[in-house]
């Protein structure tokens, strides 16, 4: 399988570039896009085949949940089982942004795509490439970091390509991304904690639920 690779302008991406990666999402192929703070492959999570190609594109173990990014609160909402006053203080506060936040999934998201586990990370995304392709596609979009697991995740285009070039379909170059990526926090459990920190700090998820009482 060979990679395609086109460049894009992060801030102002071509419609042509756009319709070429959702028709390709369509297809059940694997997308690479600039999101916030680094480098993610999207793919349909409706599509089972799909879903089976990110496990073995990055070599993911098969009980890793894959995130998913959303077009805005309305549509996380249909992809979770129930959603708490936790979920709702944090989406309002930063989203769109780099927080993704765990909840218990919906009969509509497939178990493969939570890893069995039941639970799914859903995130609407800063980023007007992530952004724009999910309002494209009218759908949510797997976006899990693009590299081989365990492999230092990938800041530019030019890197994912080098690293999984034959793995995935299409890269969207946008150049270099910065930033610490996303923070991750689990708020199906009784107390919430983090999971992953990134650009996010343990303190402001904190200050926010405080706010709320919580």
């Amino acid at each position: 399988m060979a990679t395609d690779l086109i460049e894009i302008d992060s801030e102002q991406p071509s419609p042509d570039a756009l319709e070429k990666a959702a028709a390709a999402l369509r297809r059940g192929e694997i997308v690479a896009i600039p999101t916030d703070g680094l480098y993610s492959i999207v793919a349909d999570p409706l599509n089972l085949q799909a879903v089976g190609r990110v496990f073995s594109a990055k070599g993911r173990q098969v009980h890793q949940s894959l995130p998913l990014i959303v077009s805005d609160l309305l549509m996380a909402q249909e992809l979770a089982k129930e959603t708490s006053t936790r979920f709702y203080l944090l989406a309002r506060h930063f989203w769109p942004g780099p927080l993704t936040i765990i909840v218990p999934a919906s009969e509509k998201v497939p178990l493969k795509v939570t890893g069995n586990t039941g639970r799914l990370g859903l995130r609407q995304s800063g980023s007007r490439v992530a952004t724009a392709l999910v309002e494209w596609v009218a759908q949510p979009l797997i976006a899990t970091s693009a590299n081989i697991s365990g492999q230092p995740t990938c800041r530019s285009g030019i890197e994912v390509f080098g690293m999984m070039d034959g793995r995935i379909d299409l890269v969207l170059d946008g150049g270099l991304c910065t930033g610490p990526g996303s923070t991750t926090v689990d708020v199906t459990e009784p107390y919430w904690r983090v999971i992953r920190e990134g650009a996010i700090s343990e303190k402001e998820i904190a200050d926010c639920l405080a706010v709320g009482g919580l």
